[in-house]
């Protein structure tokens, strides 16, 4: 053996001098949690939500370290209290996956006890060999403790750091399992040693999340927890099912936002690597490391390969792996030596461990056997490896033993061995490790029959299953006899492998008959009929991974819970076909009927009163401009009256609310018929509400006043940036935080059901911008919903938790991103906002009155004296409004940025004030300004504004705030875009600034959140959120994001990213004539005008009762412009593909700017829902069948939208008939079939089916060429069966 030098704090292998001072894990937690108290502590999801012993109100799965410091603290009281003894040992076999499980094994330890923990999943008689083994005092399971011996109760005493933490059982070489006891020194000593290693550039801490997904009868489980609970992260522990999975489990990392991960390299090299692009600290051990595995993985974060025998407290040395640098242990923790037992070689030999982190074995025989003296060391652990000393440390060579590591869990054969041996009708035996076609490591028992013997492999595998774990349990091959060596043992190498395999049923299916191919291929063995169950033939979790995977191949959608749900081969094929065939949902039959002409008629009539009051803004405007140039001789005294009623927000706001709320009536939660009078007296106080233009008033406080008078319940303090719904159905509690673009209207229409119920946000609650809250809705006190979640209402969304996706689900504890305390009120700041609200509402009035003035100015150079004169010159109108408007807003942008800058800041501040002012004017702008957008003047304008686009990059109608938003080159923003706007809670504003990489891609209405970074050539998909981190050429959908593959497109680079100077002057022009949109709406707003004008001088004030015919009459004008826009430019849509710089796509942007510019204003934003709105779309080229009801225009290319007869289509929902990936237009055809819905806020991409009487569900994404099932319900993001 290679002696220590006398020199010990030089060598390289003797660290136990630094060893980290004394003390226990009881602690390290309470040193956690005081430095942490609120901090995540314990995240399981709510798995345990429920049980008998949940923990205090955690109905959500989360516990805060004070929570749970109290928590064992009680229990460990309780436990002595029932004759648990200090110094006693404590059973655990509880079901994995829950915080109950790490409360009982803290509790243990808190009460000064070993905890000997089980696997829930092992056979009875190992929780029986183990137990007894320890000779344990009580018992914890699902049902609680159960004491077994009990003592005199005591009082809750200190833990020592002498004391046993923990005694974990490993595989015995005789056969029997073998107990090792850790002591909370030596447990402590790890935790502190690992600290002193990991991320010391940036620390672990609240922010991170930790995968629990390892047995807690597995010592690695204890790096996983003390990982979490030494440095105030959150420990979360993985569902079984995807800890069996694998693959299955990348996704979920995501999801749930783990950001440190220790597991096994084999089962780390079964995710896809962008799986873990949120982890930033990952440690493999347990078994070799690869190098492939290393290179592939330790890129772009923190990556461990760690050491360590259960007998030396889970971990003896560790190296930091990087990209091409070679694959070893490492060097020894703090407080660990090494040595090296010379077997002739120089530095290479077994290695023997000492330190601080030598444990004992229960049985003293062996421990005085393993645990000898060796040199200057008075205990030493014997390791049974080979390992060879490097200039990187470490190298491990292999095992001096019949000891093996199968999935990370160390096995010794000759446990394995002893039980085969025993089995009934066996004369010899032998147990070696082989390797699967796919690469995984198996056992596999040679067995040669007794004389006259018959073995059965079934009966012997389930005999041995009842003595064994899972894992120790082999696959079996029976032989007349066994090959030996001369020396009378078993020659391991001359044993057959493979096993010969084959398919010997007959009779299978075509599927069969694949599925069963690729069984042979995972598992080497025969398969013997239908009935043949994949587990019961010796599939590992590791080898169902591997399954699955080629699977796939053939069904991209199935995962690993299916194979355990369908084990059997017959039943797997089924599986397979069906999903081949179509999606898992579930059928239901109901008739939905068609709107009725009696319900057309009525809406129609009620059309008339609301059109009337929307009129009568405009009209005043009209009369009072009529007054100045003496066309009329109106009371001064009744106009400044109208003026301050219908054009201010003292009288829009009373007439809009208060009237809405006489129109509905008494609304009660419930399910009303479609057309019903209910509905149609909910549908009338919409239109009502939008048409007095209390909505167009931006300022917050009057959104809460126009609230009360709804009768919602709006509490103090609340920051409402959205409008409340017509239902008055909502409750707002004290300090809440709804961001823009919330829907919270409560009701939604599923066929010919119109939904209606309560919306509750509890006090300091927070709903991220363009989340949609469906009736029922509850969201308790200090809950956070991130941006463009839907929350179902099925469920509550619990206090404290943090809820996103569609549908939304937990996802965490809510993040504390703002300070704790509230910033002081500032009621004069109440004022300024909505002064300023005043002003932002001016803007625009001010430009029509210069577009206005100029008209008139060149009608009297042109000596014309008739009101239907200045038709002529309205075009001109149209073009000063236009520049006008676009330049005072860039006065207040520009303005207004001044103060914006990244940071939290009280929302009545300064910097608050800038941010909300510069986020409404560029909302605005996109759709009052919209021919300057999703143009080669787009980038112009931005920049202009402060923002910093790139070369070549495309922006359509996105709503940033420019000062912080960066756009590099090539990159391609669609329509509807969110970023780097802010986000709300508790009386402050956050924002950051964002940037998308070069030629990046964000889809339609996709969000990216401030503060985020979209690396170069990624993609987030239409209705997704990008990632907090990304990796260069990843794509991401859905919110949370989730990654996908992507298919590029090919097309000419001329036509996409690299356009000829002919090409930009030819699209340059085709975009100028958009200036003849604002033109014609100025016409089409002269002949409103001039209508009035000739009204007022016949009948006065009467004219105010005409008012709404005239602009229904207008409104179709408006919509006429459009349709022979969209005939005469682009004709009929066809299925197809069209780079951007192409005829096609110029001349559709150009009809695009009539239906948003001119027929939108007058026609489309009043008619939703009605049989006007089914008549324009007609028009336009939608196939819109009888009865349906449409509450959104949003068809682009209409000849490929279909709605069929009594479908419904929800408003803010996009029939998206082409997608721009990589810069081409993608066109195909969107079906909503007969009697089908998609709900509010949903987009149905090209090629979706939604079916015969279909529901999709509100803020849902139906994915290209997606077919949905008849009579199915589906929602979410993307869409899945409810």
């Amino acid at each position: 053996m290679s002696q220590p030098t006398p020199d010990t704090r030089t060598h390289p292998l003797l660290r136990s001098h630094l060893a980290p001072p004394e003390r226990t894990l009881i602690d390290v937690l309470r040193a956690t949690a005081a430095a942490h108290p609120d901090a995540a502590a314990i995240d399981d999801g709510g798995a345990s939500a429920g049980t008998s012993a949940s923990a205090g109100d955690t109905e959500d799965g989360v516990l805060t370290y004070a929570e749970l410091v109290d928590e064992i603290e009680r229990r460990a009281a309780d436990m002595r209290a029932q004759g648990v003894p200090d110094g006693g040992r404590v059973g655990v076999r509880m079901t994995s996956g829950s915080k109950e499980l790490y409360l009982a094994i803290l509790s243990t330890m808190r009460a000064g006890c070993a905890y000997v923990p089980v696997d829930a999943d092992d056979p009875d008689e190992r929780a029986e060999t183990v137990f007894g083994e320890a000779d344990v005092d009580a018992i914890w399971t699902d049902d609680g403790l159960r004491v077994l011996k009990p003592a005199a109760p005591t009082q809750l005493g200190e833990v020592t750091p002498d004391h046993d933490c923990w005694i974990i059982f490993t595989s015995g070489s005789t056969g029997k399992p073998k107990g090792v006891a850790v002591t909370h020194r030596s447990a402590a000593a790890f935790v502190d040693a690992e600290a002193r290693l990991f991320c010391q550039d940036n620390p672990l801490g609240p922010e991170d999340r930790v995968l629990a997904g390892l047995s807690v009868a597995f010592d690695a489980s204890c790096e996983e927890m003390w990982l979490a609970w030494g440095h105030g992260a959150c420990l979360v522990p993985a569902p079984r099912a995807l800890v069996r999975s694998g693959q299955d489990l990348g996704p979920w990392l995501i999801r749930r936002d783990i950001t440190v991960v220790s597991t096994v390299p084999t089962l780390a090299g079964l995710w896809p690597k962008e799986a873990l692009d949120n982890i930033r600290l990952l440690i493999v051990g347990g078994e070799a490391c690869s190098q492939e595995l290393t290179d592939r993985l330790a890129d772009g974060r923190e990556m461990w390969n760690t050491y360590g025998p259960t007998e030396a407290t889970v971990v003896a040395s560790a190296k930091r792996l990087k990209p091409g640098e070679p694959v070893t242990i490492g060097w020894p923790l703090d407080g660990w030596d090494l040595a090296i037992a010379s077997d002739g070689d120089q530095g290479q030999g077994e290695l023997i461990i000492g330190g601080v982190g030598l444990a004992r074995y229960l049985d003293p025989e062996k421990d005085r056997e393993k645990y000898a003296p060796r040199g200057d060391w008075q205990r030493a652990y014997r390791t049974g490896d080979h390992v060879k000393l490097t200039d990187q440390g470490l190298a491990f060579v292999g095992r001096a033993d019949d000891q093996v590591k199968i999935g990370g869990r160390r096995i010794e054969l000759g446990e394995v061995e002893a039980n085969v041996a025993a089995l009934d009708g066996v004369y010899n035996s032998a147990v070696a490790v082989q390797t699967l076609p796919a690469g995984d490591k198996v056992l596999v028992g040679y067995v040669s029959p007794n004389d006259g013997a018959d073995l059965d492999v079934q009966q012997m595998r389930e005999r041995l299953a009842e003595v064994m774990p899972a894992a120790l349990v082999p696959r079996l091959h029976v032989m007349d006899e066994l090959p030996i060596r001369t020396s009378g043992k078993v020659d391991k190498k001359a044993l057959p492998w493979p096993l010969p395999a084959s398919i010997d049923a007959v009779g299978l299916t075509p599927t069969e008959t694949w599925v069963a191919e690729q069984w042979v291929a995972v598992l080497g063995l025969d398969v013997p009929g239908k009935d043949a169950d994949f587990f019961e033939l010796g599939g590992s979790s590791l080898a169902a991974a591997s399954l699955v995977t080629r699977l796939r191949e053939r069904v991209p959608t199935i995962a690993v819970r299916d194979l355990y749900d369908h084990p059997r081969l017959e039943t797997l094929a089924s599986l397979i076909d069906e999903l081949t065939l179509t999606n898992r949902t579930t059928t239901r039959d109901r008739t939905v009927r068609p709107v009725r002409a009696g319900t057309r008629i009525a809406q129609t009539l009620l059309m008339v009163p609301v059109m009337t009051l929307k009129a009568a803004t405009a009209v005043t405007w009209v009369a009072v401009a009529a007054n100045v140039l003496g066309l009329t001789q109106l009371s001064w005294a009744w106009l400044a009256v109208a003026f301050v009623v219908l054009c201010t927000p003292l009288g829009r706001i009373p007439i809009g609310a208060l009237g809405a709320r006489v129109i509905r009536g008494r609304v009660a939660p419930g399910v009303y018929k479609r057309g019903g009078m209910k509905h149609l007296r909910l549908w009338a106080a919409e239109r009502w509400l939008a048409a007095s233009g209390a909505l167009n008033i931006s300022s917050a406080n009057a959104a809460k006043v126009t609230a009360r008078m709804l009768g919602a319940r709006i509490g103090k303090g609340v920051d409402m940036h959205t409008f409340a719904p017509v239902t008055g159905l909502l409750t707002v509690g004290e300090g809440a935080a709804i961001e823009p673009g919330v829907d919270l209207a409560g009701a939604w229409l599923d066929g010919d059901e119109l939904h209606v119920g309560t919306v509750v946000i509890g006090e300091d609650a927070r709903v991220g911008a363009r989340s949609t809250l469906m009736p029922g809705t509850e969201i308790r006190a200090g809950a956070h919903v991130e941006a463009g979640s839907t929350v179902t209402g099925d469920k509550p969304v619990k206090k404290g938790a943090r809820w996103a996706g569609s549908p939304a689900r937990k996802v965490g504890r809510s993040k504390h991103r703002f300070p704790n305390e509230r910033p002081p009120r500032r009621p004069l700041w109440a004022l300024g906002y909505g002064l300023t609200s005043l002003v932002l509402a001016g803007l625009p009035a001010v430009a029509a009155i210069a577009g206005a003035a100029a008209a008139l100015g060149l009608a009297r150079l042109a000596h014309t004296s008739s009101v239907w004169g200045l038709l002529v010159f309205a075009p001109v109108g149209g073009l000063v409004y236009f520049l006008v408007g676009l330049g005072l807003t860039w006065v207040a942008v520009r303005v207004a940025s001044i103060s914006v800058k990244p940071g939290v800041f009280p929302v009545r501040s300064v910097r608050g004030w800038g941010l909300w002012t510069v986020t409404r004017l560029m909302d605005d702008a996109r759709t009052r300004y919209f021919p300057i957008y999703a143009g080669l003047a787009t980038p112009v304008w931005l920049r202009s504004l402060g923002a910093t686009i790139g070369e070549r990059a495309e922006v359509s109608t996105a709503v940033m705030v420019p000062k912080l938003t960066e756009v590099r080159d090539g990159a391609f923003l669609a329509d509807d875009t969110m970023v780097a706007t802010y986000e709300l809670g508790g009386g402050w504003i956050r924002t950051d600034r964002s940037v998308v990489g070069k030629r990046s891609f964000v889809g339609n209405s996709g969000m990216v959140a401030p503060g985020r970074k979209l690396a170069k050539q990624s993609l987030v998909a239409v209705l997704s959120a990008s990632p907090k981190k990304s990796k260069a050429g990843s794509n991401w959908w859905g919110s949370p994001p989730e990654r996908m593959r992507r298919v590029e497109v090919e097309a000419a680079g001329e036509a996409t990213y690299k356009p000829s100077a002919s090409l930009m002057r030819k699209r340059g022009f085709v975009e100028t004539l958009r200036l003849l949109a604002p033109m014609t709406q100025a016409v089409v707003a002269a002949v409103f005008a001039a209508v009035v004008v000739t009204l007022l001088e016949r009948f006065g004030f009467w004219t105010y009762l005409l008012g709404g015919l005239v602009w229904m009459a207008v409104g179709v004008l408006a919509v006429l412009s459009a349709v022979v826009a969209k005939w005469v430019l682009v004709g009929r849509h066809k299925a197809g593909e069209h780079p951007l710089y192409s005829w096609f796509v110029w001349l559709n942007e150009l009809q695009d700017q009539f239906v948003e510019v001119v027929a939108a204003p007058w026609f489309f934003n009043w008619a939703a829902g009605s049989g006007e709105m089914n008549l324009a779309l007609r028009a336009l080229g939608v196939r819109v069948g009888r009865g349906a009801w449409i509450e959104s225009y949003w068809f682009p290319e209409t000849d490929l939208c279909v709605v069929g007869r009594g479908a419904s289509v929800g408003p803010g929902t996009v029939v998206q008939t082409h997608l721009f990936q990589d810069r081409v237009m993608s066109l195909d055809t969107v079906t909503i079939a007969d009697s089908a819905t998609l709900g509010p806020h949903s987009v149905s991409l090209p090629g979706s089916v939604i079916g015969d009487g279909a529901t999709v569900g509100p803020g849902s994404l139906v994915m290209r060429g997606d077919d949905v099932p008849a009579m199915t319900v589906w929602q979410g993001n993307p869409v899945e069966p409810r």
